[in-house]
């Protein structure tokens, strides 16, 4: 049995030509990527029982490239580019939005006492465990959990 590194140097042409026959003149590296991809699998999976092998990594070397080729067309369909006045123009509404949210959050931590604004920051800023944050007050994480659960009680009143 050849090595893949043979099968790759012998089939390195078919990978090129289904490139050409595909009519992809764009990402050429990927589509060959995706070429050596499946005739490696097509390599691992060939059984020799079953007929020869050149058709099979054709097959399977196209497969490969048909699905890039969609993978990319799914991409392009759902990505639009934009110049960046028009990137602006979207974006302005958004900050303004993300502005009052941040006022209102800050205006809710207002209502938590000082201890549970440390909490509320060190889970959810700091990204400390609850583990943790019960080490650094002194408590059990049982504790934190209830104190976690109150602030954010207070919090969702506040906010809603």
């Amino acid at each position: 049995m050849m090595t893949f590194e043979d099968v790759l140097e012998q089939y390195e042409p078919m990978i090129s030509a289904s490139i050409r026959k595909l009519n992809i003149h764009r990402n050429h590296d990927s589509f060959r990527q995706a070429g050596r991809v499946a005739l490696w699998q097509a390599w691992s999976r060939f059984d020799e029982a079953k007929g020869s092998f050149m058709p099979f990594a054709y097959r399977s070397i196209r497969g490969g490239m048909l699905d890039e080729l969609k993978k990319e067309n799914v991409f392009e369909k759902n990505i639009t580019l934009m110049e960046d006045e028009s990137l602006a123009y979207i974006m302005v509404p958004e900050i303004a939005d993300q502005h009052e949210a941040l006022n209102r959050l800050a205006d809710a931590l207002d209502v938590l006492s000082p201890a549970e604004r440390e909490l509320v920051q060190w889970l959810f800023i700091e990204g400390y465990t609850l583990t943790e944050c019960a080490e650094r007050i002194g408590i059990t994480v049982e504790g934190v959990r209830k104190r976690r659960y109150r602030s954010l009680a207070k919090l969702r009143r506040v906010l809603t």
